[in-house]
């Protein structure tokens, strides 16, 4: 296979992944608003929202692609992979169709990029990527750790763009706090680990996760009581200066982050809100509520490749207890899925490249971390891995993204099984890291297009190859591909 035509970027991480990004977005029209009916929230919950009252989407009205008119009242949006498969992209593009976007796990480790009608970039963390859309409510759900200082300066950031947060978006009273000293406990961690570390964006993610579980975690609600709060940090730190010899924890420590926190307190208290109450009100008035997942299920702390995962759970499951969404309320959920496979951090990746192809993929790809910058590693799109994340998801459809980057291949491979190193098959995906890591892949090749598909907008306009290949994918997983992405802005998707 040659893959020589492909150019290595000069600067691949300021530089754009691809130059066609500026064009004009979707051309959706806009949700009729009722302005007569907003939910008049209690005093715990003071913010107004700013969502209108739903109107039904027709499905083949002027402008909405029928798609997306056709999707359920609550649908989601989840990861398939190992994360950075394009996500926040998909749920900027649906948000004019829905009047909530709600995440439901993970923090700032989550890294979206989407990009406005003039192609500028934004790079979202903990601000639902729905923000973009001025008639959209987002919500940040209990099954999230917020880090209060970032997430001002993710606000902040946005408000000097032209983008206006104010009255939308809602915290949940009961998310966990995430503090500047998990962040260092968790490079703490990771340097005891040594050779054996789990790769994490040191964010601060899973001692947050781990205070939560073992009880002494500190809630968003908390900061309604700053006559108790200052105990309750006291008892974080204290127990974290015990564990980590390397951790230095003063009494003037303490006074200065409380200090910190009540300013903090001050500022959030306009976006408080009892979300589970919300969400569940907007649901039985008919409003449409998207839900936007961070990470992807293969670094779900159960079916993820363990340890080597994140602390939350970024599966279907996650949408239920990150949000108080019951399983019956759920209808679509679209994975999405890159045209190839990457990870960032440690862990076994059975369809990596090691070799110079890989190299050239991350660079065509741009493949450097939304969140930490750092480089990830690349290999072909794993088959058995995916049909495993879409029997756990039960996916109605599934989002191809990148499919643009694989154009200069002259053949490109798909992992479609997997066998033990004795050469008997193994028949899933395999929870025993010793067994994922000694098994062999076996490989379908197929034919590459070689031609540049980034204008295209139509499905029946792509090459045949191209075609072939997406349609090879949705035989083997048994799930239909509806929305295809051929570049980073918002109009460079195909709907099939």
């Amino acid at each position: 296979m040659s893959i020589t035509s492909l150019r290595l970027d000069t600067n691949p991480i300021t530089a754009p992944r691809r130059t066609f990004f500026n064009r004009a977005c979707i051309n959706t029209l806009p949700r009729r608003i009722d302005l007569h009916n907003h939910y008049q929230w209690r005093k715990t919950c003071p913010i107004s929202c700013s969502a209108s009252l739903p109107v039904a989407v027709e499905q083949q009205s002027i402008g909405t692609p029928s798609r997306i008119g056709a999707l359920a009242q609550v649908s989601g949006v989840l990861g398939c992979q190992w994360g950075d498969e394009g996500k926040g992209k998909l749920v900027d593009i649906l948000a004019k169709h829905f009047d909530i976007v709600a995440r439901c796990q993970g923090g700032a480790n989550a890294g979206h990029t989407i990009y406005n009608s003039e192609g500028k970039k934004f790079a979202l963390h903990l601000v639902p990527s729905g923000i973009l859309n001025e008639e959209t409510t987002c919500v940040v759900g209990n099954g999230v750790v917020v880090h209060l200082p970032g997430f001002f300066k993710e606000i902040d950031g946005l408000e000097s763009n032209g983008v206006s947060c104010k009255g939308r978006i809602l915290v949940s009273d009961r998310a966990h706090l995430l503090f500047d000293f998990h962040q260092e406990v968790d490079g703490l961690r990771e340097a005891e680990l040594a050779k054996s570390f789990i790769g994490t964006t040191k964010r601060g993610i899973g001692p947050c996760y781990s205070s939560k579980v073992i009880r002494n975690g500190i809630r968003v609600s908390d900061l309604r009581h700053m006559d108790t709060f200052p105990q309750k940090l006291d008892l974080l730190l204290s127990d974290a200066a015990s564990r980590f010899k390397d951790f230095k924890y003063t009494p003037e420590m303490l006074r200065e982050e409380v200090e910190r926190y009540k300013r903090f307190a001050e500022r959030l208290e306009p976006f408080i809100c009892d979300t589970v109450h919300f969400i569940n009100e907007s649901i039985s008035q008919k409003k449409k509520i998207l839900v936007e997942g961070g990470q992807a299920t293969m670094l779900d702390i159960d079916f993820g490749t363990y340890p080597f995962v994140t602390s939350s759970s970024p599966s279907a499951g996650g949408i239920c207890t990150g949000l108080g969404i019951a399983p019956r309320a759920l209808g679509d959920i679209v994975g999405v899925v890159k045209a190839y496979t990457t990870r960032v951090g440690s862990g076994p990746f059975p369809t990596e490249l090691l070799d110079k192809s890989g190299d050239l993929l991350r660079f065509s790809g741009q493949e450097f971390g939304t969140t930490t910058g750092r480089p990830r590693r690349c290999g072909w799109l794993d088959i058995v891995a995916l049909k495993y994340v879409c029997q756990i998801n039960g996916f109605s459809s599934l989002n191809l993204t990148k499919l643009d980057v694989l154009s200069d291949l002259s053949e490109i491979q798909l992992g479609v099984s997997y066998k033990h190193s004795n050469g008997t098959p193994i028949n899933s995906f395999p929870a025993d890291l010793h067994v994922l890591e000694q098994s062999k892949v076996e490989y379908e090749t197929v034919p590459g297009w070689q031609t540049d598909i980034s204008s295209i907008r139509k499905y029946s306009d792509l090459p045949k190859a191209a075609r072939e290949y997406v349609e090879r994918i949705e035989e083997l997983v048994g799930v239909p591909i509806h929305y295809i992405g051929v570049g980073p802005g918002r109009d460079a998707l195909i709907y099939k």
